[in-house]
């Protein structure tokens, strides 16, 4: 494996820092409000999901008991 100097190395950095492409605002902005939707659908699903596990583990609870 060839080894590169420090000085060979900064030299890489650089042209590959030069490929980077950085997204627009608009872009930045569609995308954090795409991830703001996603998460409150994911924490209502989430919600709903706990509530009616809660609600049938409270009825099989009740049924154990006798109540």
């Amino acid at each position: 494996m060839a080894k590169t100097t420090p000085g060979e190395f900064v030299n890489q950095v650089k042209v590959e820092a030069k490929k980077i492409v950085w997204p627009t605002g608009r872009e930045t902005m569609i995308t954090t409000v795409m991830v703001v939707i996603m998460t409150t659908i994911l924490a209502l699903f989430f919600f709903g999901t706990d509530t009616f596990f809660g609600w049938v583990v409270r009825m099989l609870l009740s049924l154990a008991s006798g109540q």
